[in-house]
């Protein structure tokens, strides 16, 4: 699971207070006075319009057409790459967008269907009952190739770009890699093991599971990259070499690709260009390689408002409205592009605190262990107001745990600590924080209660919601210090320096219920509140860990959705993560594209993999 980087926008409100001109001689008319639930309903109502005005196209199972080779598709970065590193990548999501585009995935989850499709490879599951193990053995496709930009060269896929990377990258502690700890089952009598990768030679190879897993796919599913160059570079400089790399500084055209694009074109703070790879393996009825643009291009523009006058110039192919210009965007659709709508993102923001011992003089370490101060600052997130203020109403609370998609979504289970001042106050004097004469919130110490919260510098929506949080905590005599931090310094807070105090974030979505197995483990090296435990600190985490691997060696349904139900009322009722709002997604595509293979919903995004040119 990455840390995802916010770029939304804030919205501004519409409503306003008018002027007295008194040396014009102009007065005042009176403002008919509105109810909150007036001014709610008002917006709802503007919401419901803008839905009206644009178009939805969930993904609905339907084959694709093929369609024809050309044109120049132009899009935006709010930031430059930070590596072409592929593990150095893994920790910022804008770098891992670009290294994800030269190389592919093992297979593929249809969101229709439910069903894992082959991809690069394809697979066949192997269940032992007797032995109680299960292999999956992967072909890797005859037509993958390495090949560079401009050069007739290839070097096929191999097994050993998959098992070398395996064993020696993701495998070793050293570089501490996301997928390290989705490589180990616990066996049911608590010993750890290994997920095995077995080379059979140049194009098979299996994982060999030492129990039988829920879902061995999603379990092995993982990109690769070519050993050869990264097998070198350890060899010859041990985990330094493997770091060092592919750096930006590098001719992006010696990067090998076997994905959809060839990087052939990097000028800093400018742009990023890709040139379509014709020797992709997946092609259409036609024997044309998808995508069918020549090439793509991404400006690099910081600024989401010159994104958006690109767009209307027709400089861009896309654009994603955020809430202070939905509006325009919407009514300005005319013949240009059309603006298609999704319902509610999967994921969400989430606020949490820091709880490593690391920390433990500090005086928010003994409020931010405790799961009533947790729960309280729950009772103090004012979800609706971020809505209307932030959102203009196109968002909806996030009070579940996991999302509707996932298969052990429960309607039943969701948050109990909703916006309530009073009983925010009332779990705070529980554990005996009060407020004093003057209204300031003291602890049993009698020290003030007050902590930073650190969000995005590059975030308006992200500010707004913190400046909500601050006032709401402020009203009981609660002080937060909002941070505003650089992106890649919150990073390295998180997973190496540890010297954070509260922070706004986004990690994703639990689509799957093993998803974010660096995450909610208490081992993980992104368990948020307190990472890479050596044994889980806490009793309730303890249970984490036992229902999150057992229930992932569940195969009957029903059983592991006990397990599952647990595990999601467990982590809604100590709030180690608090999760915000879902917002409504919207996207505008300009009308020069044959739309027929294009579909936009919360669970692919937009998917415009297939976009064509129209005649």
């Amino acid at each position: 699971m990455y840390i995802i980087p916010d770029f939304n926008k804030r919205i501004k409100l519409f409503f306003y207070i008018p002027l007295c001109f008194i040396l014009t001689g102009v007065s005042c008319k009176k403002v008919p006075y509105m109810t909150l639930a007036e001014i709610e309903a008002k917006i709802n109502l503007s919401s419901d319009e803008m839905i009206k005005n644009t178009v939805s196209k969930p993904y609905d199972g339907s084959e694709f057409v093929d369609g024809r080779v050309g044109g120049e598709w132009n899009t935006t970065l709010d930031s430059d790459p930070k590596t072409f590193n592929h593990l150095i990548a893994e920790r910022d999501g804008t770098s891992n967008s670009i290294i994800e585009m030269t190389t592919d995935w093992l297979a593929d989850y249809d969101s229709f269907s439910r069903k894992w499709k082959s991809r690069a490879c394809s697979f066949e599951i192997e269940v032992d009952e007797e032995k109680e193990t299960l292999t999956v053995h992967w072909t890797i496709n005859e037509n993958a190739v390495w090949s560079w930009f401009g050069k007739e060269e290839t070097v096929p896929v191999t097994s050993d770009d998959i098992v070398w990377w395996y064993d020696n990258v993701a495998g070793n502690p050293d570089f501490q890699s996301s997928a390290y700890n989705s490589q180990f089952v616990i066996m049911p009598d608590g010993r750890e093991e290994r997920i095995k990768a077995v080379k059979i030679d140049d194009k098979h190879f299996d994982f060999v599971f030492p129990r039988i897993v829920a879902d061995p796919i999603l379990s092995s599913n993982m990109t690769f990259y070519p050993c050869w160059l990264y097998k070198e570079a350890f060899e010859k400089n041990g985990t330094e070499g493997v770091k060092n790399l592919f750096s930006v500084n590098i001719d992006p055209k010696t990067i090998p690709s076997m994905g959809h694009y060839y990087i052939t074109e990097y000028s800093p703070s400018q742009r990023l260009v890709f040139t379509r790879n014709d020797k992709y393996w997946n092609k259409d009825s036609k024997g044309n390689s998808i995508p069918y643009p020549q090439q793509t291009v991404y400006q690099i523009v910081s600024d989401h408002n010159t994104s958006y006058l690109l767009f209307k110039q027709g400089k861009l192919e896309t654009y994603s409205p955020q809430p202070e210009n939905l509006s325009d965007v919407i009514n300005g659709q005319e013949k240009n592009y059309t603006v298609f709508n999704a319902d509610g993102s999967l994921g969400a923001m989430l606020w949490s605190f820091n709880q490593n011992p690391k920390n433990k003089n500090e005086k928010y370490y003994k409020w931010f262990t405790k799961k009533e101060f947790r729960q309280a600052m729950s009772c103090l997130l004012n979800r609706d107001r971020i809505i209307n203020q932030t959102y203009r109403g196109l968002a909806a609370p996030k009070y579940d745990f996991f999302p509707d998609a996932n298969p052990y979504y429960n309607k039943d289970i969701e948050l109990k600590y909703k916006f309530d001042k009073e009983h925010a106050v009332s779990l705070l004097a529980s554990i005996g924080i009060k407020q004093d004469k003057d209204g300031v919130m003291r602890d049993w110490n009698n020290d003030p209660v007050e902590f930073d919260l650190a969000i995005a510098v590059t975030s308006p929506v992200t500010s707004d919601m913190a400046q909500i949080i601050y006032d709401e905590c402020k009203s009981v005599g609660i002080k937060v210090n909002v941070r505003q931090t650089d992106f890649q310094k919150l990073v390295e807070q998180l997973t190496a320096t540890y010297d954070w105090q509260s922070i706004i974030i986004g990690l994703g979505s639990n689509f799957f219920p093993t998803q974010g197995s660096n995450v909610w483990p208490s081992a993980g090296n992104l368990h948020l509140w307190y990472p890479l435990q050596k044994e889980p600190a806490t009793d309730w985490e303890a249970r984490i860990d036992y229902l999150y691997n057992e229930a992932s060696y569940t195969i009957d349904h029903d059983k592991a959705k006990v397990m599952w139900d647990e595990y999601q009322q467990i982590l809604l009722e100590q709030c180690p993560v608090i999760y915000l709002v879902r917002p409504r997604s919207f996207v505008a595509i300009s009308n020069r594209w044959n739309f027929s293979n294009f579909y936009f919903d919360n669970k692919n995004g937009a998917m415009t993999e297939r976009l064509f040119l129209k005649d």
